[in-house]
C-alpha cells in the first residue's frame, strides 16, 4: 500500500464522520444548489472539499490541488495537472443519490504524479469501506489484497453510462449492447462503478464523461486488481488528458471483447 495510506483513511474518515454524514438526509433546499443542469453541489461538497485540501496540504506541502468544486469556481484548475504532485479530490462522489437522501455515495482521492495516478482511494462512508491502490502495487479493499474474478458469465453484466453522450452514441451503443450483455443501471456514482467491476458484480463499463476526480482514483484500482480500463484507443487514462470516452472491464479478455464490439461507435 501506498506509504500515505493511512493518513489519507484518517482524513477520509473524519470528513466523513465531521461533515458528510451528518449532512447525509438532514440537507435543507437552501444546501443545495445546480452548477448545471442536473449537476448538483451541496454545502457539504463545499466544506467537504475545504477541509480535504487542508488536511492533505499538511501531508504534502508541495502538492497542488485539483477539486471538484474548485473547477467549478475556476476551470482553469485543470492546468495543474499535467506535472508535478497533484491529489484530484472528489469530495462528495455521487451528489445526486447524496442530495437525495439515498445511496450510494463517496469520496474519491487520488494522488497524480507527471500526469500519471500514483495512488487512489475510494471509500464509502456509509459502510466504511476503503478501496485503495497503489501504481504497481495492488488493488484493496479494507486492507485486503484483491484481484478480479477469473470466470465470467457468457453473457456479461453491463453498467453504461449513457447520460452524457449524444442521442445518436446512446441508441447505437443499446443496439450493439443488448444482444451481447445484461444491461443494468448505473449506481451514477464511480466510487461505487468501479469497485462493482473489481468484484466482478458488473463486468463491463463505458463512460463519456472522463473528470479527473470521477476516474481516477477508480481506473488505478480496477487496473491494478487485474482488469483494464482505457480510452477507447487503447491509450491509458491520464488525468490532465480532457478526451471523453473510457471502457472498463472486469478483464483484460473483456476489455478486448467490448472494445471490438463497441468500439466503432466512439472512434468514428
Amino acid at each position: 500500500m501506498h506509504r500515505l495510506y493511512q493518513p489519507v483513511l484518517d482524513i477520509l474518515q473524519q470528513a466523513s464522520r465531521d461533515i458528510v454524514m451528518p449532512y447525509y438526509q438532514n440537507l435543507q433546499s437552501h444546501q443545495i444548489d445546480e452548477k448545471a443542469p442536473g449537476d448538483l453541489v451541496t454545502v457539504a461538497d463545499k466544506l467537504s472539499e475545504e477541509y480535504i485540501e487542508g488536511a492533505l496540504a499538511a501531508l504534502l506541502p508541495e502538492a497542488k490541488m485539483v477539486g471538484e468544486e474548485a473547477f467549478a469556481a475556476d476551470a482553469a484548475v485543470l492546468d495543474q495537472l499535467a506535472d508535478g504532485q497533484v491529489w484530484i479530490i472528489d469530495p462528495i462522489d455521487g451528489t445526486g443519490n447524496y442530495a437525495s437522501g439515498q445511496p450510494p455515495f463517496g469520496i474519491l482521492i487520488a494522488l497524480a504524479e507527471a500526469d500519471e495516478t500514483v495512488a487512489g482511494w475510494l471509500y464509502d462512508p456509509l459502510t466504511a469501506r476503503i478501496c485503495h491502490a497503489v501504481k504497481k502495487g495492488g488493488a484493496f479493499i479494507n486492507g485486503q489484497c484483491i484481484a478480479v474474478p477469473e470466470d465470467h458469465p457468457d453473457r456479461p453484466v453491463a453498467a453504461l453510462a449513457t447520460g452524457f453522450m449524444t442521442d445518436e452514441q446512446r441508441e447505437a451503443l443499446l443496439t450493439a449492447a443488448e444482444p451481447r450483455y445484461d444491461i443494468v443501471d448505473i449506481p451514477r456514482c464511480a466510487a461505487e462503478q468501479y469497485p462493482r467491476l473489481v468484484t466482478g458484480a458488473n463486468h463491463v463499463s463505458v463512460f463519456e464523461r472522463t473528470l479527473p476526480w470521477d476516474h481516477a482514483a477508480g481506473i488505478l484500482f480496477l487496473n491494478e486488481a487485474g482488469g483494464k480500463c482505457a480510452r477507447w484507443d487503447g491509450s491509458p487514462y491520464r488525468p490532465a488528458d480532457r478526451r471523453k470516452g473510457l471502457l472498463g472491464a472486469s478483464s483484460p479478455k473483456l476489455w478486448d471483447e467490448a472494445a471490438e464490439q463497441l468500439g466503432d461507435i466512439f472512434t468514428i
